[in-house]
C-alpha cells in the first residue's frame, strides 16, 4: 500500500519485524529531546483531567519566542490540523497552490468543494516560485498556500517576491497561508518569515510545528499566527476543543527550551545536506537544490522496494501534480546514516 506521505513504517516492522533506517520522513534525526520526553513522562500525572483547550501556558511561550501577542496563536493538533481547519472554517471557493506542494493543503480544500488552480513550478527553473505565480492571484482567489521551504523540492521563494505576493493577496482580499514548518532547517530563518509582518496583515496566516526540528511527529502539535482575531476563533470553532493533548502541551512548553538542540540539528542538517547532494550528483542522479533538511532528486531507475528490501525507506514523489515516478525526496540524516543510505543507492545502481 502506497501511503500519501511516504513510508510506511509500520508495516515494514510488522513484515520483518524490525524499525527500518527511514528516510521518507523529514524530521530531526537526532531523536526528540531529553527535555521533551521528560515533560510527556512527569505531565502524564495530571493526565486524568481534560487538557486546557486554550493551552495558555503553551501560547504565552510561543509568543515569547515569536514575539508576538499570545492572542494571535492557535494551537492545534499538528499543522495538518490547522490546514483541514482553514479550509472547513473559511470555505473558500477558489485557492490557488503551487505545484508540486504539500499534498495536505489541496486534500483539505477538495473536502470543501473549492476549485483549485494550480501554478506548476517547472523543473527547468528548478521547482522556484516566479513572477508568474503572482499574476494568477485575482480578486477571484479566496486562499493562497505557499510552502516555504518548500515540501518536497525545499526551494524558498525570494523575499522580495514574497512580499509583493503578500501585498497582491492584501489587495486582492485574499487569505495567504504561509506554511513554515521547515522554516528552522534553514541556514538563516530569521531571514525568511513573514512572522515580523503580521501586523500589518491580517489576511497573513503562518503556519508552523514542532513535528520536524524536535522529532516530534508522534505528539501532534502545530500552531497557526495570525493578527485576525476574528478567523483565529473560526479556526477554534473548526476543530475539537481538547485537540492539543495536556501532554502534547508540556512536550511543546519544554521543546522551547531546547536552544542547544536546536542548535546542533542546524548544524548537523548544515555540514550534511551539501554532503548528501555531492554524494547523490556523483552517482548521476539530478538533486535540486533544496534548503531544508530533505532533497528532491531525480532517478530513472526504480528504488522504493530495492532500497526497502535493504532495510531502507524513501518518498517516492511520484504522486505529487508535478513530478513522477522518477523523482524521490530524501532526508538528510547523521553522518553514518546517509553513508549507508547513500552506499545502498551505489549498490542498485551498479
Amino acid at each position: 500500500m502506497q501511503l500519501v506521505h511516504g513510508g510506511d513504517w509500520a508495516g515494514f516492522e510488522a513484515e520483518y519485524g524490525r524499525a527500518p533506517l527511514d528516510f521518507s520522513a523529514n524530521v530531526s534525526p537526532l531523536g526528540v529531546p531529553q527535555g521533551v520526553r521528560d515533560a510527556i513522562a512527569a505531565a502524564a500525572v495530571d493526565a486524568d483531567r481534560y487538557p486546557d483547550p486554550l493551552c495558555r501556558t503553551l501560547c504565552r511561550k510561543i509568543a515569547n519566542k515569536e514575539e508576538v501577542s499570545p492572542d494571535w496563536i492557535l494551537c492545534g493538533n499538528g499543522a495538518a490540523d490547522l490546514i483541514w481547519r482553514l479550509a472547513a472554517a473559511l470555505r473558500p471557493q477558489r485557492a490557488l497552490l503551487p505545484a508540486p506542494a504539500f499534498a495536505e493543503y489541496e486534500a483539505a480544500l477538495r473536502s470543501v468543494n473549492c476549485q483549485i488552480v494550480h501554478s506548476l513550478l517547472s523543473s527547468e527553473s528548478g521547482f522556484t516560485v516566479g513572477e508568474d505565480f503572482l499574476q494568477e492571484i485575482t480578486p477571484q482567489t479566496e486562499m493562497v498556500f505557499l510552502c516555504e521551504p518548500n515540501n518536497p523540492t525545499g526551494r524558498t521563494t525570494a523575499m522580495p517576491l514574497l512580499r509583493r505576493i503578500l501585498d497582491r493577496c492584501a489587495e486582492a482580499g485574499t487569505v495567504l497561508v504561509v506554511d513554515e514548518c521547515f522554516g528552522d532547517f534553514l541556514d538563516d530563518p530569521a531571514a525568511h518569515t513573514l512572522v515580523p509582518l503580521l501586523g500589518a496583515y491580517p489576511n497573513l496566516v503562518i503556519l508552523k510545528a514542532f513535528t520536524k526540528m524536535y522529532a516530534m511527529a508522534g505528539v501532534r502539535l502545530g500552531y497557526a499566527l495570525c493578527a485576525d482575531k476574528a478567523t483565529l476563533e473560526k479556526l477554534r470553532a473548526a476543530g475539537s476543543p481538547w485537540a492539543v493533548s495536556s501532554l502534547a502541551q508540556a512536550a511543546g512548553c519544554a521543546a522551547l527550551l531546547e536552544g542547544d538542540y536546536v542548535q546542533r540539528v542546524r548544524t548537523l542538517i548544515q555540514a550534511q545536506r551539501p554532503h548528501m547532494t555531492q554524494g547523490l550528483r556523483a552517482l548521476g542522479l539530478r538533486v535540486i537544490p533544496g534548503k531544508a533538511n530533505y532533497l528532491l532528486f531525480q532517478c530513472a531507475t526504480p528504488l522504493l522496494e530495492p532500497l526497502r528490501t535493504r532495510g531502507i525507506l524513501l518518498r517516492s514523489c511520484g504522486n505529487y501534480l508535478g513530478l513522477d515516478d522518477t523523482w524521490y525526496r530524501t532526508a538528510i540524516r547523521t553522518k553514518e546514516e546517509n553513508r549507508r543510505f547513500l552506499a545502498a543507492l551505489e549498490e542498485i545502481l551498479s
